[in-house]
């Protein structure tokens, strides 16, 4: 997936045009049940984060709806049900640039990016150059952090971090914000309330019909009538040389060698393999101590290319070790990067820094286009199961070693906190693997010791996008399905002092107890989650659990 997101140039249009499918009722129906079919009979393992029933019965909703619903409503409500499948190489993408759509949806002159600080207008046609660089509040009478809560559901994404990465785009067409709930209405002019230099504004954004954009990888690039907010007379590493797929550069001051991969494709000047050949020699024969991949641009490709990178890196023992090899990631690492960031997790020392990835650690890949017969609108199918580690490993993203994110002024000045990370680390003492050393601490008896550390590592922003709690969740569970429920009650004892305002924790806590034949403390513990989670899940299961502990008493 090479650009997600491509930019627009505008035509200015005074209102929203109107439906240019025009097919019956029935055969919008129709559609929806040859959708239904084929995913039931030739796709039916996408089933994995929603089930048959509730995607029958998204289906049998939508289809009773129809007959009073507009055709961008249709559309929206179709690519809602394909989205929630949660992967994102299954879609029905709302882009009407898109080669061989079949509708036209609209698009407001702004591209919005998220940064640490908040939702930025990143790009914005020269009409509004009073706007760009300003902070989102609202969009309409919606604020922006729940019109982001409002639009996630139609687009196709795994996780949070590639929503970040590249659904903002979604907050920019007038179609997706009417039926979405955030405008009231299909609106031709739609009104931000902005901030800027400690001014909060109003501006209004008349739409436009789309068709390509001036930029890449997601960014607006200030190009004719388009203008970034970033200042544009240098260019930070990993928005140089976008012409080349990869490129490096070698940093004498830091020692180190540069690497911004950002697909994974041959360029046409210089194949993958005679590249990282290249880079390696370089690395072997110079004044190198540190090595640095940079692939937060990087959505994919072939993934059978990731080889001589891996292959190269394990060979090249020089760079080989913690605090030498340094990979860079955020929401925009997708597909066979993923891949790639996998086997370099499994079989190199590479520490990762940035955000997590945009892409499930384990996920359905490689698309098939579906066409539907009477809209004639495509859509994309996963078909390929890609494992590059086990199960048990699997999760919603590859997370950092090292957590940075960058803030809009970082972006806007050209500054870069992640790769500035890398460049400066020095540590040591850091853990590489924290739980594998929380777990040799617990093996070997040192519980104060693992107390102070544990206490230490989850509260450290570095390992912020780090799961402890469910890791050791995981673990607690495995002691005790093995049926050792006095180390389970140890290890669940020990979640419940990290995170005492888990209900899942004190579940789990309950749970361990119980299986010990110590009721009493069960009930405790599941009263305990029914307080802090009186009406969520986790509290309907531990009221499940006491009315199954006054059964068999």
């Amino acid at each position: 997936m090479k650009n997600l997101i491509a930019l627009f140039i505008l035509c200015i249009s005074t209102t929203i045009a109107p439906a240019q499918i025009d097919i019956s009722t029935d055969q919008w129906q129709k559609d929806l049940r040859f959708l239904q079919n084929t995913v039931h009979t030739e796709y039916p393992f996408l089933f994995k984060k929603t089930t048959k029933e509730d995607f029958d019965k998204k289906v049998d909703m939508l289809r009773s709806d129809i007959p009073n619903m507009k055709e961008h409503e249709i559309i929206i409500g179709l690519a809602e049900i394909v989205a929630s499948f949660g992967y994102g190489h299954t879609s029905l993408p709302l882009y009407s640039w898109r080669p061989g759509q079949t509708f036209d949806f609209h698009q407001l002159p702004y591209h919005l990016m998220a940064f640490e600080d908040g939702i930025f207008i990143q790009g914005t046609h020269k009409d509004y150059e009073n706007a760009l660089g300003a902070k989102v509040l609202k969009i309409a009478d919606t604020s922006i952090e729940k019109a982001l809560d409002m639009v996630q559901p139609v687009f196709p994404s795994e996780n949070d971090m590639f929503y970040k990465a590249y659904g903002m785009y979604y907050l920019g067409v007038p179609e997706i914000l009417d039926v979405q709930g955030v405008t009231d209405g299909l609106l031709d002019e739609v009104t931000l309330i902005l901030e800027k230099d400690g001014k909060t504004f109003e501006q209004s954004f008349s739409t436009m019909e789309t068709e390509q954009f001036p930029g890449q990888y997601g960014f607006i690039k200030e190009e004719g009538q388009w203008l970034d907010a970033r200042d544009n007379s240098e260019d930070p590493y990993y928005l140089r040389h976008l012409d080349k797929i990869y490129y490096y550069e070698y940093l004498p001051e830091e020692k180190t060698v540069y690497i911004r991969h950002s697909q994974i494709q041959d360029d046409p000047e210089e194949p993958i393999p005679a590249f990282y050949d290249r880079v390696f020699q370089f690395v072997d024969e110079e004044d190198v101590e540190k090595l640095v991949i940079d692939v937060r641009l990087n959505g994919g490709g072939n993934n059978y290319k990731n080889k001589p990178i891996v292959t190269g890196i394990i060979e090249t023992e020089k760079i080989n070790q913690p605090g030498k090899l340094f990979v860079l990631i955020n929401g925009r690492t997708f597909s066979a990067c993923q891949n790639l960031v996998n086997e370099l997790s499994n079989y190199t020392n590479a520490v990762f820094v940035g955000e997590p990835t945009g892409e499930n650690i384990n996920f359905y890949g490689d698309n098939r286009e579906i066409t539907l017969p009477n809209s004639k609108i495509p859509l994309r199918l996963s078909y390929a199961w890609w494992q590059d580690k086990p199960q048990w490993e699997n999760d919603d993203w590859l997370a950092p070693h090292i957590a940075v994110e960058m803030s809009f002024e970082e972006y806007r000045t050209n500054q870069d906190p992640v790769l500035e990370t890398a460049l400066a680390f020095d540590d040591e003492s850091f853990i590489l693997d924290p739980m594998q050393h929380m777990t040799d601490l617990f093996m070997a008896g040192e519980k104060e010791k693992l107390g102070e550390t544990a206490a230490k590592i989850v509260n450290d922003p570095k390992y912020r996008f780090f799961d402890f709690e469910g890791e050791f969740n995981t673990a607690g569970y495995n002691v005790l399905n093995s049926g050792d429920a006095k180390t389970a009650i140890e290890i669940f004892g020990f979640v419940v002092r990290l995170f005492p305002d888990s209900a899942n924790a004190w579940d789990s806590f309950a749970e361990a107890h119980w299986k010990a034949g110590e009721i009493e403390k069960a009930k405790e513990y599941y009263n305990k989650a029914i307080s802090i989670d009186p009406d969520g899940n986790v509290g309907d299961n531990a009221r499940k659990m006491l009315v199954e502990i006054e059964k068999g008493e």
